[in-house]
């Protein structure tokens, strides 16, 4: 996505301040993601949704896979450094229900992610099939 990677570094800078991170970040978690062949580092700030103590996150972008279940991960959540336990989602049920949820909780994700809404105000199971297709990812984070 064009320009996504100047807005990623502007949210990055914005979620290290501890009392800013609590208004801007809200909604977003910086994931430490290393990449598996290359060994470079990349923050990538992501919107969540709570599930219970879990944060629920998704992408379709490639750095999702480098999260693997079992491998744990450095988080930064409201300006907290802290490790988390991943849960690597990949199979279709159990994407479109984290979509599901993630997209009920946060319209931008929907939105960001082609997903639209049906007349009950439910994902469109499409749309949902769509994103799998796509590449679509889903993971639980565990923080400790």
């Amino acid at each position: 996505m064009p320009g996504q990677s100047l807005v990623n570094r502007v949210v990055r800078g914005l979620l290290r301040v501890p009392l800013l991170a609590r208004v801007v970040g809200a909604r977003l978690v910086v994931i430490e993601v290393v990449g598996r062949r290359s060994g470079t580092r990349y923050d990538v700030p992501v919107a969540y949704t709570r599930a219970g103590a879990d944060l629920l996150v998704g992408t379709p972008f490639a750095w999702g896979r480098n999260l693997r279940t079992g491998e744990p991960v450095t988080i930064r959540l409201r300006g907290r450094r802290r490790p988390a336990d991943v849960e690597a989602i990949t199979d279709e049920p159990g994407v479109t229900e984290a979509y599901t949820t993630m997209a009920r909780d946060n319209r931008r994700f929907a939105d960001f992610n082609g997903i639209g809404f049906d007349d009950d105000g439910r994902p469109k199971a499409d749309d949902l099939h769509r994103a799998w297709v796509d590449g679509a990812r889903a993971f639980r984070l565990t923080p400790r």
